[in-house]
């Protein structure tokens, strides 16, 4: 059977220039009441999900899927746009943040009221220790009785992610949040410390990998936790006394998707799975990850991995088995083989290059078995669109993803309505131009 690959130079009601990565993934000003709870900083921006919306023609009549939910892009604009969702996310702390972003049954009045309740008492213990939350400690530090994490813990950490002063004042914090554990607005305090920490109080530097930057001896906690907690209560305020459709968040693996939603339920999906590369998703969230105790050792790590997509090395274990579901397609084979020949050639034999030609056979095959799954959620005429982009990450040979993933689809049954360039990005080792691509697919059931 022929595949025939339609392609758009532009998405829908976008201007076909510029397509850059600073205009076309910007969030609009407009567009960050809700989404910058907290937010990936790779996640589409909201007016991606909202062309789609309108592309596919949805309604308040249907319901929208997201089965790599992320931080809650797509769903939390389906809310607004008065939209029922489902989102499905198996990294916890990212469910726990879409799951936060779209709750507003939260009185903005008592957050702010407990807020500050929580934050004069953390000032005042902190004050009897000689630290000053708004000026940088300047006494012996080796005088202070600084709260640390345990040992399982920090080794989870990236090294100097967060400098000790800092770390113990957050410590102390969250002590004090726990204490209203049983409160309705408690998870957005939390929510809030996760954003205060990832952009403020940490020394993590996002660009676009995660890493460490500018080491910050001190640097005020409380305050800038004060300030992410108003920032939502101030936007709960604006939909106070308003009805909005319910917006499911699922804790689940992509793969299993029908085992987790019932059948024939979906009218769309608008989602952004993992890209075939050398990029550790669970790195991105790994400091408030640990901070806040959704993962708290190596073996809640490695469960958490498990339920992903294998789309790097660092995430592949003894078993994985979803390459059976595409062992007789002979364009991945191809593209495998050509990188493991490519390995050889430059003499590259670590354990990790080893596995570049193993994780792109898992990752296609993960992707295939995610796309017959989440075909008997779908309604007849559902369509989809997925934003991937091309990888050059294993020994600089090209991967055409969402090429490979149409193709994919339409063996499985999808007929393929065309695929939009979203935008393009310079690859730093190849110096060649990636496309970031959203194929768009119908399932015809």
């Amino acid at each position: 059977m022929g595949i025939s690959i339609k392609y758009q130079t532009a998405l829908p009601n976008f201007p076909i220039k510029p397509i850059t990565n600073r205009i076309i993934n910007k969030i609009n000003i407009e567009d960050r009441r809700f989404h910058n709870w907290y937010r990936f900083v790779l996640s589409f921006p909201p007016h991606l999900v909202r062309n789609y919306l309108d592309d596919f023609e949805i309604n308040d009549k249907h319901t929208v899927l997201d089965p790599f939910c992320g931080t809650g892009t797509t769903i939390v604009e389906c809310k607004l746009q008065g939209i029922r969702s489902i989102g499905v996310e198996a990294v916890p702390f990212s469910h726990f943040a879409s799951s936060v972003k779209v709750n507003w049954d939260i009185d903005a009045d008592m957050l702010n009221q407990y807020a500050d309740h929580i934050a004069d008492s953390t000032l005042n213990e902190l004050r009897k220790q000689g630290i000053n939350d708004d000026t940088d400690f300047d006494g012996n530090i080796n005088k202070l009785l600084l709260r640390v994490l345990d040992s399982d813990s920090d080794k989870l950490l990236i090294k100097d992610s967060i400098s000790p002063i800092p770390l113990h004042k957050t410590l102390i914090l969250i002590e004090n949040i726990n204490k209203l554990s049983k409160k309705p607005y408690y998870n957005n305090m939390l929510l809030a410390l996760a954003n205060a920490l990832v952009f403020s109080i940490s020394n993590l530097h996002f660009g676009p990998e995660v890493g460490v930057r500018k080491i910050k001896y001190d640097t005020p906690v409380i305050r800038v936790w004060l300030d992410e907690v108003k920032k939502i209560s101030d936007d709960l305020k604006t939909v106070k006394n308003c009805k909005y459709p319910g917006s499911d968040t699922l804790l689940g693996d992509s793969r299993n998707i029908s085992q987790i939603i019932p059948s024939d339920c979906v009218d769309a999906v608008i989602t952004s799975p993992p890209y075939p590369n050398e990029k550790d998703y669970t790195r991105t969230t790994r400091l408030e990850s640990v901070i806040l105790e959704f993962i708290r050792n190596n073996n809640e790590l490695r469960k958490s991995k498990k339920s992903l997509i294998r789309s790097n090395t660092r995430g592949i274990y003894k078993g994985d088995d979803d390459d059976e579901w595409i062992k007789n397609n002979e364009d991945i084979n191809q593209l495998a083989d050509k990188i493991e020949q490519r390995r050889i050639e430059l003499c590259k034999n670590s354990g990790f290059e080893k596995l570049y030609g193993t994780v792109t056979r898992l990752y296609f095959g993960g992707m295939a078995r995610h796309l017959f799954e989440i075909s008997k959620v779908l309604r007849p005429g559902a369509r989809l669109a997925y934003v991937v982009g091309d990888q050059a990450s294993y020994l600089r040979i090209m991967i055409k993803t969402g090429d490979i993933l149409a193709k994919i689809a339409q063996s499985i049954g999808y007929e393929l309505l065309r695929i939009d360039l979203f935008r393009t990005r310079r690859a730093a080792a190849t110096k060649s131009e990636l496309r970031e691509e959203v194929i768009v697919l119908r399932w015809n059931g």
